[in-house]
């Protein structure tokens, strides 16, 4: 196809699959208006392989932080039923720290940390007890540490504000308003690229990835979500827009976004998101997905790249992944926008 832009980027995606560091990858980039969009390489290689085709839905992990948990409570602070400076006790009463805020837990600062005994054995209602015992470290809301937990607490308030599980709230706040039709926590197995093959649960297909979020269920807001490449970019240009064509969040408070929004607004962290900044110091939203999803969103220069890939499959650790994103990261950075 001819390649309308980013042809390192688009060159090192290509790579991504043909080194077999991953067995396929969907992605897509948008500049300004402009759409250029592949799918290539293999969905599953054990037990057997299987072509990726488009469509599919992925497992996107973390991802979920940001077009679920994150976007709900963009609009809960724009009805001004929460406040990000809002302790996280005034929702969760037997929230073990006082000084803990909503921006900590948003922006990864609020240094939670200790050890849960068995934790991938648990029952769910054993593991939300069990995170009411860990405790704040001395980093506190001087570091950024990432971590799920927070987010699930964020999760959890979510519930309590809504009286229903965060992941039907984000189908109902979410999903359904924005037209992510692909998107959804309870997949048919046959629409999915399968994850990783593990003891146990064998080849795991249409059922999360993630050990926490597949004991939590709809309780977990930091990852279950299954979407596709097509919804990705619906969201992606919904959230560049420069007037929101939904009212779920304004535009103004989608800007807030692209700002360093740690409590020493230091960090390179806003709510949800990471940041990356280009060579011209434009802040740029970023996340990664433990499975093999990223994507980044260039508001200014109205620039997006979403990519989709398989990284667990057949089996984890995969750390040339992580070194390859990196540098896709890096290329797509520099060379955005030419």
């Amino acid at each position: 196809m001819k390649k309308l832009f980013n042809q390192k980027t688009t060159a090192l995606l290509h790579q991504l699959a043909a080194s077999g560091i991953v067995p396929g990858v969907s992605y897509a980039m948008l500049h300004q208006g402009q759409l250029q969009a592949e799918v290539f390489g293999n969905k599953e290689i054990e037990p057997v392989v299987k072509p990726l085709t488009a469509g599919l839905k992925y497992d996107v992990a973390s991802l979920t932080k940001v077009v679920g948990t994150t976007t709900v409570l963009l609009q809960l602070v724009q009805a001004q039923q929460i406040n990000w400076d809002d302790p996280v006790q005034k929702y969760l009463p037997r929230f073990f720290d006082t000084r803990v805020t909503l921006r900590h837990l948003l922006t990864h600062t609020a240094a939670i940390t200790g050890y849960i005994p068995r934790r991938n054995e648990l029952s769910a209602p054993q593991l939300l007890e069990a995170f009411y015992h860990l405790q704040i470290g001395e980093w506190f809301g001087k570091k950024v540490v990432y971590t799920d937990i927070g987010l699930i607490f964020l999760g959890l308030i979510i519930e309590h504000l809504y009286q229903q599980p965060v992941q039907k709230v984000i189908t109902e706040k979410v999903l359904q308003p924005l037209g992510l039709n692909e998107s959804t926590f309870q997949p048919q197995a046959t629409e999915c690229v399968p994850t990783e093959i593990k003891p146990g649960r064998g080849l795991i297909c249409g059922v999360v990835h993630d050990p926490k979020a597949f004991i939590l269920g709809q309780q977990c807001a930091s990852a279950g979500l299954f979407t596709t490449l097509h919804d990705l970019v619906k969201f992606s240009q919904w959230m560049l827009a420069k007037e929101q064509p939904h009212p779920l969040v304004s535009a103004k408070l989608i800007d807030q976004l692209f700002f360093d929004q740690t409590p020493t607004h230091t960090l390179g962290r806003s709510f949800g998101w990471d940041l990356r900044y280009d060579p011209q110091a434009n802040a740029c939203l970023y996340h990664t997905g433990y499975t093999g999803t990223f994507m980044l969103l260039d508001k200014k220069g109205q620039n997006a790249l979403i990519v989709l890939t398989n990284r667990v499959h057949p089996h984890t650790p995969n750390d040339e992944f992580l070194r390859k994103r990196d540098e896709i990261v890096a290329a797509y950075l520099s060379e955005k926008g030419l």
